[in-house]
């Protein structure tokens, strides 16, 4: 074994000694563990000899405990107490009641269907915690292949990733979002073509390549050629540009609401970008009851069709 793991001592001698040092009184604590009395006293002296210190003094009135004593008390008593809630705490965590879920998700999850889960979650599960990290889709798919999160709120392509199980949690049609002052905003309903001489913020491809091609390919529908200034991420990233008059973007409906006044969102006629949200975990991974508890949490969120 190990030289770190090798202690002077065994886990009966911290316990018998915490009942005496509760009881101050060798009787009451020999039999209060249901051990001889001399058994009890044997061990404490074993105790004190691997230690290499007195913990108790013993006269025939009373039991103390040396400062030495007190302070050793201090030290195994929270492992004692971690100890004695070690099966409490795995049934907790085989019945879903504690645990930890890690998961990753793109702005559109947060600003549509994730607080509404998370509030579902947590209500049902205060015990597990979540820990949360925004990331593309891309990134999202490779964290899911090498375990690194449980789940993901991603954008698929048009065929689910091999490997994963997916829930569609929206589907929705996009509009635009343009800056207050742009000369179409006072319209109420836009088509692309409109907008030929507009510039777009979009998004690097390689974080979700699905739905820049169905961009593309709406503009192409259009009949006009993008004039792409930027491509950023994370989301607020683009919505901040558009706040700053640099360009136009895309958003759902759905993520519109509530928007700052620098910006209006219009809904588009014609062609237009589909933007499509899927929670996704693999389907080969281990049993997981927290992960099992979330999945039925998010299971109250139902397709949406813009």
């Amino acid at each position: 074994m190990p030289r770190e793991y090798q202690y002077p001592f065994e886990l009966r001698h911290l316990v018998y000694f915490r009942e005496v040092a509760r009881r101050l009184h060798f009787r009451q604590a020999a039999e209060a563990l249901a051990v001889a009395q001399p058994a009890l006293s044997r061990s404490l002296r074993q105790l004190e000899a691997a230690l290499g210190a007195a913990l108790l003094t013993r006269t025939r009135r009373r039991v103390e405990l040396t400062p030495a004593g007190r302070a050793f008390l201090d030290r195994i008593e929270p492992l004692l107490r971690a100890l004695a809630a070690v099966p409490a705490d795995l049934a907790a965590l085989a019945g879903g009641e504690a645990g930890q879920v890690r998961m990753a998700f793109t702005g559109l999850a947060m600003a549509t269907v994730l607080p509404a889960i998370l509030r579902e979650f947590n209500r049902r599960h205060p015990g597990i915690r979540v820990e949360l990290n925004e990331s593309p889709t891309s990134a999202q798919l490779e964290s899911l292949k090498n375990g690194e999160i449980a789940c993901g709120f991603f954008h698929p392509d048009a065929s689910p990733p091999p490997g994963l199980d997916t829930k569609l949690l929206l589907r929705e049609k996009n509009g635009l979002l343009l800056p207050a002052g742009h000369r179409l905003a006072r319209r109420r309903r836009l088509r692309l073509h409109d907008l030929a001489d507009t510039p777009f913020v979009l998004f690097p491809r390689a974080h979700n390549p699905g739905f820049y091609d169905r961009t593309l390919v709406a503009f192409q529908q259009a009949g006009i050629t993008p004039r792409i200034v930027d491509e950023i991420w994370p989301r607020a990233n683009a919505v901040g540009l558009v706040r700053a008059g640099l360009g136009a973007t895309f958003m759902c409906p759905s993520e519109a609401r509530p928007l700052p006044p620098e910006v209006v969102f219009r809904p588009l006629l014609g062609p237009a970008p589909e933007s499509r949200l899927v929670l996704g975990w693999r389907r080969d991974a281990p049993p997981d009851a927290a992960l099992a508890a979330f999945l039925q949490a998010a299971g109250a969120a139902g397709e949406s069709k813009g």
